[in-house]
């Protein structure tokens, strides 16, 4: 993993928010305000290549461009990866922070569905990715229930309402459209986003 600053030494508690980031959204912050209260540090993920989906858009440059120059609700530190599974990132993330940091992936309720459903090619792939790394899910499109083997390594985010529509995906589509959505991206990046996605 290549990170845009020095990994900060001492962290206990790291929060993982990975995603394509394309472009950023109000969502991606509300989840990191969200963690405050369970994690230390942010670190945004940027893979590189992703299982679940085409990469298209922002440019792996302006998507760092945008991420940095958002104000976090804490610490946050941003990295590219060519992994784009979870349990590989963890491992990573190990690897720069050390194996006594402690892992939260930061996700919604739908991420959280698709890494406990996701066809991994083998058996017993969530319960090893469940001992390298915890979750937190904020809830979106309805509430989230982890199965009971699996309630202690995954938590609930409380989210202030309003952000289950925003996506980077709804974001594209009304600019493709025409329509206002300036309000689903964080102030300080609507500019830059009308220049990659107009």
């Amino acid at each position: 993993m290549k990170l845009h600053r020095p990994a900060v030494t001492g962290t206990k508690r790291l929060g993982v928010l990975a995603g394509g980031f394309n472009p950023p959204t109000v969502a991606h912050l509300a989840l990191a305000s969200a963690a405050r209260g369970h994690v230390d540090q942010l670190l945004c993920v940027v893979p590189r290549a992703f299982p679940h989906k085409e990469y298209f858009g922002a440019t792996i440059d302006q998507r760092i461009e945008m991420l940095a120059s958002l104000e976090w609700a804490i610490p946050s530190l941003i990295g590219v990866t060519e992994q784009g599974l979870f349990i590989d990132i963890a491992r990573e993330c190990k690897a720069e922070f050390g194996a006594g940091t402690r892992l939260f992936f930061i996700c919604g309720r739908d991420a959280a569905e698709r890494i406990l459903t996701w066809d991994y090619g083998r058996t017993g792939v969530v319960p090893e990715m469940l001992n390298e790394f915890e979750l937190l899910v904020a809830s979106r499109g309805g509430a989230f229930e982890p199965p009971a083997e699996f309630a202690q390594r995954i938590h609930a985010l409380r989210m202030p309402a309003g952000h289950d529509l925003v996506s980077s995906t709804e974001v594209r589509e009304r600019i493709a459209r025409g329509q206002p959505w300036e309000h689903l991206v964080p102030p300080g990046i609507v500019q830059r986003v009308r220049e990659i996605y107009s």
